[in-house]
């Protein structure tokens, strides 16, 4: 399908320039990015080839939907990392808040939950909370990351923005899985549901793209509390 089609494309596009401008971003050695970039390319293979086996269909998950962990896993495992490590602490913590920021961006695409929807093949409120809340997190951080370059943005603005983006993949998310036919505590049912992001390409969405802006929106989120605590320290 032309959708399809046009959909894969974008989605490769996203997660290969997420992950190659994230790790340029990254103060570490050549052989430490090589990795990192590794890392994504093998999590990216993992959902190809889950896929291809047919696990994303398989009845039991579709009882206890497996992109649940797919979502939490990546941030959990970052999050763990920085906790235990001062040095990965302090490495993305160095990473460029309009970087972070601007890596959003390719949100915008969004949009095309709500293509699925008109086309038949999302329902429910999961596709319209996840599609505008994509696009507009997306523009806005277009504005907001050129600020944040010039310095004109303030950390209550910059804070707003982030809160607006993590709540916005937080509520696609469980929105998603609650339309999701055959699970154990489905609300939303009647129509296809979430049906299309658990097929390919769609499926990198919240497999491969949510858990990295998750990582991010962390991320900033600790850029500004280090940023308080410095401003109350002096």
């Amino acid at each position: 399908m032309t959708l399809n089609f046009i959909g894969g494309v974008i989605l490769i596009a996203a997660v290969i320039v997420n992950v190659s401008v994230f790790t340029n971003a990254l103060d570490v050695s050549p052989a430490t990015r090589i990795g990192l970039v590794a890392a994504g390319g093998l999590w990216t293979g993992m959902q190809l080839s889950l896929y291809a086996a047919g696990a994303y269909q398989s009845p039991v998950v579709q009882t206890f939907p497996l992109i649940g962990p797919m979502v939490v896993l990546p941030p959990v495992i970052v999050g763990i990392a920085a906790i235990l490590s001062s040095r990965v602490q302090a490495t993305l913590l160095a990473v460029p808040t309009e970087v972070m920021i601007g890596l959003n961006a390719m949100r915008v695409f969004g949009g095309f939950f709500l293509l699925l929807a008109a086309a038949g093949r999302l329902s429910g409120p999961f596709p319209y909370f996840a599609g505008w809340g994509d696009v507009i997190t997306g523009l806005a951080a277009i504005f907001l990351a050129l600020q944040v370059a010039r310095g004109s943005a303030s950390p209550a603005k910059i804070f707003g923005w982030n809160a607006f983006g993590m709540l916005d993949l937080v509520t696609a998310v469980t929105l998603g899985t609650l339309s999701s036919e055959g699970f154990v505590a489905q609300i939303f049912s009647g129509g296809p549901g979430s049906a299309a992001v658990q097929h390919m390409p769609w499926l990198l969405i919240p497999t491969v793209l949510v858990p990295f802006y998750l990582i991010t929106h962390g991320i900033v989120f600790a850029q500004l509390r280090q940023r308080r605590t410095a401003a109350v320290a002096a």
